[in-house]
């Protein structure tokens, strides 16, 4: 008898004690989460300003001295050698045809590359960095977006047919920035894509490599007195070759390219759509179609268009 009521005694105050934990549980977790709340707090704030000291140690942030939003570019002071890192990049386009290289063209300084893109192609940011630009320019660029990155370039894309960002905006390697278009002072859909530092044009064909679609190392390190030699080899190991469509004529020409054989027309003055599809012996159905582009679009003196 003694016995029973001993473990009975004994599962009462089991039962009692079980009861209570969830309650004691509760009163700590009540108890401990304004102490979460703050650290929460305090992690933030440390992981804020650890950004802003990366940010603020960045090269960006010893080049240039100030930000605005009115200039494309201004050409500061060069420093003698720079070292640029070009890792956790993204290519513009995926386009691999190059149709004019960086240097001296028809009198003038041609100061990016020209890469073929189509009405509508999408536009990507190279690096991780802020949008600084995002303007229309009749009698250059057209619609163009300059963007400065942690790693002290900038790079310019112009001739878009749409702006996807806006000014101040934080854009990572890889966003849609634009649509590839034929805007501002241009013959044909293309890419112009520049990579400046300090406001200074730079060969892009130094650092990117469109043709493979990847960049040429891991960092690129500029040196002012050995730019020049180097900006010429890299024009003739990546940049524009004697097929390509900048130096197309108005004969067929032959152009290995999607595995058959692709045939351009470089549009004369006074020359149409239906003009070009009467001498081709195609439609000019076919030949929107090829080039993306409507039946209502006037050609300009110069475009390179596609009919086969």
């Amino acid at each position: 008898m003694q016995l029973r009521r001993t473990l009975k005694t004994l599962a009462i105050t089991a039962v009692m004690a079980l009861a209570t934990v969830p309650a004691a549980a509760q009163d700590l977790l009540a108890r401990q989460a304004p102490v979460d709340k703050k650290l929460k707090a305090v992690d933030t704030l440390a992981l804020r300003s650890m950004v802003q000291r990366e940010q603020a140690a960045a090269p960006s942030g010893q080049l240039y001295k100030d930000w605005n939003n009115r200039y494309a570019h201004r050409a500061s002071e060069l420093p003698d050698s720079f070292n640029i890192n070009l890792r956790h990049f993204c290519m513009p386009t995926t386009s691999r045809i190059i149709t004019s290289n960086f240097g001296s063209r028809w009198g003038r300084m041609h100061k990016g590359l020209d890469i073929k893109v189509y009405i509508g192609d999408t536009i990507r940011a190279a690096f991780d960095g802020k949008v600084r630009i995002v303007r229309y320019e009749a009698n250059g660029y057209g619609n163009y977006v300059v963007i400065r990155h942690h790693n002290g370039l900038e790079t310019i894309y112009g001739h878009m047919s749409k702006h996807l960002v806006g000014e101040n905006e934080t854009v990572h390697a890889g966003d849609p920035i634009g649509l590839g278009g034929n805007t501002g002072r241009s013959t044909g859909s293309h890419l112009h894509f520049e990579t400046r530092l300090c406001g200074v044009a730079l060969n892009p064909a130094l650092m990117f490599d469109f043709k493979n679609q990847d960049v040429t190392g891991d960092y690129y390190f500029f040196r002012k007195d050995t730019y020049n030699k180097e900006s010429l080899a890299a024009n003739r190991v990546r940049g524009k070759e004697s097929t390509d469509l900048a130096s197309a004529d108005n004969e067929n020409i032959g152009n290995n390219v999607e595995g058959g054989n692709v045939r351009y027309h470089k549009v004369s003055r006074g020359e149409t759509l239906a003009s070009i599809a009467r001498k081709r012996g195609t439609t000019v159905e076919h030949i929107c179609k090829l080039n993306h582009i409507t039946k209502t679009m006037r050609v300009k003196p110069g475009q390179i268009l596609r009919y086969s």
